[in-house]
């Protein structure tokens, strides 16, 4: 539910209009390809998470698999992902709220939302399980309330539709009105969308049962992420025109409206609050465990882990361990808050204050600047992608000799290349339009900036330590 809580935030609702207008009914080939490729991913990232339950997760697997650096580069990158991410989640929720009430200040409202789910955040992992479980299952509901109106629709047992399937899907320019170009930009807007899942595996190590509760948690994310991000395109593209205002502003509300539902604006409004203030919750999680499990791992502050560890200066030299694998497991889980079955509060705070710290970003830096900050997301998910596959694929042999797999994934040897290419034929395509050359730009140059400080804090340990 928590991945489900992540991925499926106001982006969902809001941006697969956006898509459909882009590609015509042939989104459902950016969305069919966009969907093997990120399930192809979590594929390569439930057999490593299932063998060996990580908070670091695709971190923790990258510096067992590829080296140190890639590890600390892909845990940073994408912490600060998830920062730019929750800043612009709260603005979003914040302006939907002071749509309700305008005499209420949108800074305020910000705040008691940080006010609350951090509360939420700083529980038990338990028990902030449960709430996140109930906000995602709001969210899950509504999907799945509308996939039964979309196909009595669709059917003609609800009464509303205006046109046939057929008049609807082909009568407007046809199946490809935009040609293959308009599919590729679909994929593009789409790919991004299936962010999120990777939560789960995040939330691994504090299971009761990591490696069965993966098992299990991974299958059934995967199944229903397809089912509702696929399944509400389908029913999209045969009852809207591609090409009407309606799909382009709010598609799921345009469908409702057709079904007679009465007051959809403010019911949509609802969902997509509910949406972004759990996806927001979510992500408040999996960043504050992944910069927990950096510090355990000796590649962040040591502080972040608790009172009790944040005055050791450890520094465990993994790449010369004879089993690396189990020296890396070691470091994360020897010390700090969640080895002593703690929740990190220190770890957590410091996400709910950079959050507000985005909040200000979002609402006063030049957009020039804010810009180049949000351009990098969507091109910082396909690196992390990648840095998942290339990591399992260094991993498999070993972990088949240790007999650790419970989940294996299908068309080894050959998927995971055919999903590399999937990946550099995605970063080639963003290349070639303005704004994914903007986001390449400014990924590269936050690369450059993490490995910097990579080398500059290595440096500086290795100083220490000769003295």
């Amino acid at each position: 539910m928590m991945a489900l809580g992540s991925a499926i935030g106001g982006g969902f609702f809001l941006g697969t209009g956006q898509a459909i207008a882009v590609a015509g009914p042939a989104v459902l080939i950016s969305y069919m390809l966009a969907a093997f490729i990120a399930v192809s991913v979590m594929y390569s990232l439930a057999e490593l998470a299932s063998a060996l339950p990580s908070t670091g997760s695709f971190s923790t697997y990258a510096q067992i698999g590829i080296g140190r650096l890639a590890g600390f580069t892909v845990g940073w990158l994408y912490w600060f992902m998830l920062m730019m991410v929750l800043g612009m989640e709260i603005t979003g929720a914040a302006k939907i709220f002071i749509g309700w009430f305008p005499s209420v200040p949108q800074w305020l409202v910000a705040l008691i939302i940080v006010i609350i789910l951090g509360g939420i955040n700083l529980m038990a992992a338990g028990h902030f399980g449960e709430v996140e479980a109930w906000l995602a299952g709001i969210k899950v509901a509504a999907i799945l309330v509308f996939l039964v109106i979309g196909v009595g629709l669709v059917t003609g047992i609800i009464p509303g539709r205006e046109a046939s399937v057929i008049d609807t899907m082909l009568g407007h320019g046809g199946w490809i009105p935009n040609g293959m170009s308009g599919v590729a930009i679909g994929l593009l807007a789409i790919i991004t969308s299936f962010g999120g899942i990777e939560v789960v595996t995040i939330a691994a190590a504090e299971a009761d049962d990591a490696r069965t509760a993966m098992a299990h948690a991974i299958r059934s994310v995967i199944w229903r992420i397809l089912v509702f991000y696929v399944g509400s395109v389908v029913l999209i593209v045969c009852l809207l025109p591609w090409d009407s205002q309606a799909v382009r502003d709010n598609p799921f509300a345009e469908l409702l409206y057709m079904a007679g539902i009465p007051a959809v604006g403010r019911i949509m409004e609802m969902i997509v609050f509910i949406a972004l203030i759990s996806a927001f919750s979510a992500n408040v999680y999996s960043s504050s465990r992944l910069a927990y499990s950096l510090s355990a791992r000796g590649m962040g502050v040591r502080w972040l882990l608790g009172a009790a560890s944040a005055n050791s200066n450890t520094h465990v030299e993994y790449e010369h361990s004879e089993n690396k694998l189990e020296a890396v497991v070691a470091g994360e889980s020897s010390t700090g808050d969640i080895a002593n079955g703690r929740t990190p509060r220190r770890s957590v705070s410091v996400s709910l204050l950079l959050a507000l710290a985005s909040v200000v970003l979002n609402w006063y830096l030049p957009d020039t600047l804010l810009g180049i900050l949000i351009n990098a997301i969507g091109m910082i998910l396909l690196v992390v992608w990648i840095f998942i596959v290339i990591s399992q694929m260094r991993l498999h042999r070993h972990l088949v000799q240790e007999k650790r797999l419970a989940i294996h994934m299908p068309g080894w040897p050959w998927l995971p290349w055919v999903v590399l290419v999937a990946l550099a034929g995605l970063g080639v395509l963003m290349a070639l339009t303005e704004s994914g050359r903007a986001q390449l730009l400014s990924m590269g140059g936050l690369i450059i900036v993490i490995v910097m400080i990579f080398f500059v804090r290595e440096r500086i340990i290795s100083l220490q330590t000769e003295k």
